[in-house]
Parts: C-alpha cells; sequence; structure tokens
C-alpha cells in the first residue's frame, strides 16, 4: 500500500497522521543497509516479545531507534530550510491541512474494492436460503 506524501516530499500521510520520510539524500546502498537493519530490528522485537525478554526488547527497540535516526526518520530533521518538524502530528493541525483536506477527499471518491458477485466486501459468502 503507497500512502500519499506531502508535496515537499517530508512526509507521508497515514489514518490523518503525517511521518516523516527517510532523508532522499542518503544513498540508495546505506538507505537498503539501513532498511535491513530496519527488519531486523523489528523482527527482534517480535522475538523478545514472543520470548518475554524484556531486556532483549529493549535493546531492540534502541536499534530501532538508531536506524530511523540514521535514516532521518526521527531526530534532526534532513531538510535545510529551518522548516519546522510535525513528524507524528495530525494532518489537520499542520500548514498541511489543505493538502490533506484535498488528499482525504480524492482517496474518499476513488473507487472502493468491490467485492466479486455473491460476496460481501469483507469476503464472506453470501448464502441464498432454500425456501420450501
Amino acid at each position: 500500500m503507497k500512502h500519499p506524501v506531502t508535496p515537499d516530499g517530508r512526509y507521508f500521510l497515514v489514518r490523518g497522521r503525517l511521518w516523516r520520510t527517510a532523508n532522499p539524500d542518503l544513498e540508495e546502498g546505506m538507505r537498503s543497509r539501513l532498511v535491513k537493519r530496519l527488519m531486523a530490528a523489528k523482527r527482534a522485537i517480535r522475538n523478545a516479545k514472543a520470548d518475554k525478554d524484556p531486556d532483549a526488547e529493549a535493546a531492540a527497540h534502541r536499534a530501532v531507534d538508531e536506524v530511523k535516526r540514521a535514516l532521518g526518520e526521527r531526530g534532526p530533521v534532513w531538510w535545510t530550510d529551518g522548516a519546522a518538524d510535525f513528524n507524528r502530528q495530525m494532518a489537520k493541525n499542520t500548514p498541511y491541512v489543505a493538502w490533506d483536506a484535498k488528499v482525504s477527499s480524492a482517496s474518499s471518491v476513488a473507487p472502493q474494492n468491490q467485492a466479486p458477485p455473491g460476496r460481501h466486501s469483507d469476503s464472506t459468502v453470501l448464502r441464498s436460503r432454500r425456501v420450501r
């Protein structure tokens, strides 16, 4: 699923909330290595939770934070024009409010995944009643 990205490329939108994108100036090889480390750290969180190991879970959360900072998704902003950071804020409460309204209205008009005949949108099968 592709989330809408602000016109300036600084954030993507998920359920009305802005999330900072990775620094576009990162060299592709570095970005790829960091994403692999991020996915490994997220798996480590999952495994630590399953193992009920709070120390390992805390270490894995620290690893996620470290990689997200290296990607530019957390910590100091990667842009240099002095603009404020609206990471994790609701778009409607930021200067992106007009863009959010436009994107939200466009997505509500877009055709939804239609269920095939005989199925509800939640994929449950419609069963006809036998009349006796």
